[in-house]
């Protein structure tokens, strides 16, 4: 399959960033797991209502592991599969820019919850780099508001009870409707809508193969189920040969192949 893939898009969830250092949320080992309070930073409702929380989703911003965080062999990997032409795009639930920082043209990549890496005002949403943000904690602010019009200040991510970007969600289905393989990477597949993009791509004709440590709603309908280190599996999956594929390709998302 993946030999003979000419269109490949790809879904990629925090599994393939554990290995950089960075935890995921829901697995053994998982932030949520260890502390189920901790998703109260999460929450927008609590983010908006509690000072508190604000103040501890600051000091927890300055310490998050993806600053000193390293693209991994997997996250490279998937930078050779651009380079090789075949990736139609790169979808990503995470929020750290590992992937950009392994090369990958960020044209290609759709953050659907948004980067850790900037902030943006809830009032008036005007965006700024976290770096700067920080800096104004680490100066004594412990809640920066903006510095426009007062407002709430919050990371540029997508936090519960928040709506994804409707243009980025829109991407991402033409994205999944337009491949022939579909890869999904690292993640649960059991968030919304980013688990829907799977189910999309097969019911648009495309392959999908699940590369994920645990289980998933998805896995009886891939073509075929990968589990292990991510680092290990995926170099070695993306590495196969291409091979020439005479079949006509057509996707769901592109007139011109119908």
């Amino acid at each position: 399959m993946v030999a003979a893939a000419r269109r490949i898009t790809v879904l990629t969830g925090a599994g393939i960033s554990t290995g950089a250092g960075i935890p995921d949320f829901r697995g053994p080992d998982g932030v949520w797991t260890r502390d189920p309070e901790a998703q109260r930073l999460s929450d927008i409702d609590s983010y908006l209502a509690d000072p508190e929380v604000r103040r501890a989703a600051w000091r927890g911003r300055a310490r998050h592991p993806a600053w000193e965080a390293e693209p991994g062999p997997a996250h490279h990997a998937l930078t050779e599969l651009a380079n090789s032409g075949r990736l139609r795009a790169l979808l990503t639930q995470n929020i750290d820019e590992l992937h950009q920082r392994a090369g990958l043209d960020p044209e290609l990549v759709l953050e659907l919850h948004g980067s850790m890496f900037g902030t943006v005002c809830l009032d008036c949403s005007e965006r700024g780099t976290m770096r700067a943000a920080l800096n104004r904690v680490a100066a004594g602010e412990e809640d920066p508001p903006c510095r426009s019009c007062g407002g709430i200040l919050k990371s540029a991510t997508v936090s519960f009870g928040q709506a994804l970007d409707p243009e980025v969600v829109r991407a991402g289905q033409r994205a999944a409707m337009d491949c022939d393989l579909f890869l999904a990477v690292g993640t649960s597949l059991t968030v919304h809508p980013a688990a829907g993009f799977a189910e999309l791509a097969v019911r648009a004709g495309a392959d999908l193969i699940v590369c994920n440590a645990e289980p998933t709603p998805y896995d009886d309908q891939a073509a075929a189920v990968l589990r292990g280190d991510l680092d290990e599996t995926l170099p070695r999956l993306l590495s196969v040969p291409t091979v020439p594929n005479s079949r006509p390709l057509r996707t769901w998302a592109d007139p011109s192949t119908w």
